[in-house]
């Protein structure tokens, strides 16, 4: 008897166990699903933002470079817009028909005082930048559906992802660039409009694009070894900047690295006032192509030999040339822009004077 009331009361107390664990489990089971519901609905969250911001600094990159000006200042804004749909349909292909929307691509120019904080874009000047806002939302695409999170009520979830490029300025040259080793007034080069061609001729005479005489000396210039000869110089027209360049200015102490020459830092070259028909061959092979060339602000010397107190650089068009002695030989070149990867930046952005005109480096990603 005794045996039996043991084992009933053990059988009781196993059922109010059982109970106990089953309302014990549906307690737990409203949090742990809460858990499950992040942890996958939350993953493919931060999926779906991943790829879309792969897309935007895709599109952004790709985009920034349309942004470099024609000879006569004109940027293709439809273009750029065109180029952002193009890069993110590409990274996004999985997805048909992703919306971009025209109020999601901003582009404009970067203003140097926020660059560092509260970046801001400027709607004037010659625009450097492009910013990109792709969006799962109420918006556009529709917002992401979600999985476990449905249990408790919630369907979907906004995402987004932006991204900003900009167009680096110029500052260093380095071995590579394409320079022109003449030289020209800064007074006349900062008057000169864009789309307007000079005619630098062979006797040292520079004419504006109505043919009236510029003041002051035109001449080649010694971008190296103080006393650079033709064949140098057609090395320089053809090949662009060398080490071996960079590594006499350096020696001469003209340059404080022989890594690049700084455009915001002024130096002194020598010079011959004129046009070599040495370089006949040279200049035509350029024709049609962009050179980075130095500005002067003073000179000093007559006769065979100048030295020029370079300021700055500037881009440069070859548009054509003409040989047929002193008088009648001349070189036709006109502002422009230049993108050129081999160019670097100064470091901080917010330094935005004394930069090589016309010339931008590699993008940066800047959000």
């Amino acid at each position: 008897m005794r045996g039996n009331r043991t084992l009933k009361t053990t059988a009781g107390r196993m059922r109010k166990r059982k109970g106990a664990i089953a309302v014990f489990t549906a307690v737990l089971m409203v949090p742990l699903l809460g858990m499950v519901a992040f942890t996958v609905d939350y993953g493919y969250i931060l999926k779906k933002r991943a790829d879309l911001q792969r897309a935007a600094d895709a599109a952004v990159l790709a985009a920034v470079r349309d942004l470099l000006p024609d000879a006569n200042g004109y940027q293709d804004l439809a273009l750029v817009r065109a180029r952002v749909r193009e890069y993110v349909a590409y990274n996004l292909k999985d997805i048909p028909d992703f919306v971009v929307l025209d109020s999601d691509i901003q582009i404009g120019r970067y203003d140097p005082s926020t660059v560092y904080d509260n970046f801001t874009l400027l709607n004037w000047g010659t625009f450097d930048t492009v910013r990109v806002k792709l969006r799962f939302d109420e918006q556009a695409n529709s917002p992401v559906s979600l999985f476990f999170a449905r249990i408790l009520g919630i369907n979907d979830s906004a995402v987004s992802a932006t991204s900003t490029a900009i167009l680096q300025k110029a500052s260093l040259l380095t071995p590579g660039v394409g320079v022109l080793p003449f030289t020209i007034p800064k007074s006349e080069w900062d008057n000169t409009k864009l789309g307007d061609v000079w005619s630098i001729y062979g006797d040292g005479r520079l004419e504006d694009n109505i043919g009236a005489t510029i003041p002051g000396n035109w001449g080649t210039l010694d971008i190296g070894g103080s006393l650079n000869s033709t064949e140098d110089m057609r090395d320089q027209i053809l090949n662009g900047l060398r080490q071996f360049d960079l590594d006499a200015l350096h020696e001469q102490g003209r340059i404080p690295s022989n890594e690049y020459i700084d455009s915001r830092v002024p130096l002194n070259m020598s010079g011959d006032p004129g046009l070599s028909s040495g370089l006949k061959l040279a200049v035509q092979a350029i024709e049609g192509q962009k050179r980075l060339i130095p500005i002067y602000d003073s000179a000093v010397g007559d006769g065979s030999h100048v030295d020029f107190h370079v300021v700055g650089w500037a881009v440069c068009e070859v548009i054509d040339s003409h040989w047929g002695g002193d008088k009648n030989t001349y070189l036709r070149i006109k502002k422009s822009y230049t993108y050129d990867a081999l160019l670097r930046p100064q470091t901080d952005l917010s330094i935005t004077t004394d930069l090589v005109e016309g010339a931008f480096a590699a993008p940066a990603m800047v959000e």
